[in-house]
């Protein structure tokens, strides 16, 4: 994968409701910045609404490694499970 063939995610998330408000892409970094900057505006509010920027080779990269909004679980819930200490 080559900085060139980067697609710009921005993933909008609500974690009171426990799912994706938003995915949109962009092949152009400032298009994509510039949409976060306005996201963030909008939602700068809204606390229980994460906004999450990423660079991936495709959607089904991000699918994998940012699973955690895609399938339902909240990040912050399952970042819990995941501390919890080992009896």
């Amino acid at each position: 994968m080559t900085r060139d063939r980067l697609i710009h995610y921005l993933i909008v998330f609500d974690h009171t409701k426990g799912g994706l408000i938003d995915l949109d892409h962009f092949d152009d970094r400032d298009a994509a910045t510039a949409a976060y900057a306005k996201a963030e505006a909008s939602y700068r509010d809204i606390t229980n609404i994460e906004i999450v920027l990423v660079a991936s080779d495709s959607e089904e990269t991000i699918r994998r490694t940012h699973a955690n909004y895609f399938d339902g679980v909240s990040p912050s819930s399952s970042r819990f499970i995941f501390e919890l200490p080992a009896r």
